[in-house]
């Protein structure tokens, strides 16, 4: 197998990973929230994740030059901007139904990458793209209407989409390290900004402090450089259909840990996504060596941020 096949293979398992992560946090962030308003849970998780980052990663990302940095401040403000809207549209309308609309940045990333990159997607990508998204309605749907919380979630999904788009252009193997924490920093910064106002509530028990800190070094920590490192070496399209196993593992855990019933919408729903992994996963393994739908590599391109 070429190397940039198996670096393409290891970025796909990472970001199965990183799915399964996000997924497993679902069920803990329901029972965080019911006691910490979800701006200091975003807040309080990102805070620890920089820290840690920057302590554990401080000579790679004092390596990166100033042109990284501003990326690095960009894509950090694309995807806490996502989370604080995401979050607050979650106040407004159901899990199920947040959980769908957010899922619609594996038809936004190749819409945005068409429009304003010009990227060429094959007609098998797309067909991947419409399994995707038939596979989250049947995952998360159970009626649906448009209202603030929708609004807002379309907006965060969009905005996903746009970060997704970046780290695919930008992100490479060697400064996904320093981009990683640098995101981590200004993030955490966006969270503590946006709950100090009414203050900043802590978890009260070891538990909850227990289910914190995963969220902070497993789905923060963990998550961002392994996102980072991943669309180094992936498509950001072939990276969004790869990321909408999330709620596939969401629906596992809740039934392994949160107490929840298996249902046949979770079985079909899971079944369309992963059948949508391996067309996207498929075609990427036969393309030739230089496909008109993959992004030409980070290193080559000349775009300010």
């Amino acid at each position: 197998m070429p190397p940039s096949h198996r670096g393409e293979r290891l970025a796909t398992l990472l970001l199965v990973g990183v799915t399964a992560v996000w997924g497993s946090t679902f069920f803990l962030i329901r029972g965080l929230v019911r006691t910490i308003p979800p701006t200091d849970f975003l807040a309080v998780r990102f805070v620890i994740a920089a820290v840690v980052m920057g302590v554990a990663f401080r000579h790679q990302s004092l390596a990166l030059g100033r042109r990284e940095l501003r990326i690095g401040l960009v894509l950090g403000l694309l995807y806490g901007s996502a989370q604080i809207l995401q979050t607050t549209g979650l106040q407004h309308t159901s899990a199920s139904v947040s959980g769908f609309v957010t899922g619609t940045y594996v038809v936004l990333t190749p819409i945005f990458g068409a429009v304003l990159l010009r990227d060429r997607l094959g007609g098998r990508t797309w067909v991947a793209v419409g399994l995707a998204t038939v596979g989250l309605a049947v995952l998360s749907l159970r009626g649906f209407s448009i209202g603030v919380g929708e609004t807002l979630t379309l907006v965060a999904a969009a905005i996903y989409a746009l970060h997704i788009i970046g780290l695919g252009r930008w992100s490479t193997p060697v400064n996904a390290v320093g981009l990683s924490t640098v995101q981590a920093g200004v993030i955490g910064l966006m969270c503590l900004v946006s709950a100090l106002p009414g203050g900043i509530v802590l978890p009260r028990t070891p538990g909850q402090w227990g289910s914190m800190l995963y969220m902070a070094l497993a789905a923060g920590v963990l998550a961002l450089w392994a996102q980072t490192w991943g669309q180094a070496h992936l498509t950001a399209t072939r990276a969004a259909i790869v990321m909408t196993l999330e709620p596939v593992w969401a629906a596992f855990f809740a039934v392994l840990f949160g107490g929840e019933s298996l249902t046949g919408r979770m079985v079909l729903g899971g079944l369309l996504v992963l059948t949508a992994m391996y067309v996207v996963e498929l075609h990427g393994r036969r393309a030739p060596d230089v496909p008109a739908d993959i992004d030409p590599p980070a290193e080559a391109l000349h775009h300010e941020v």
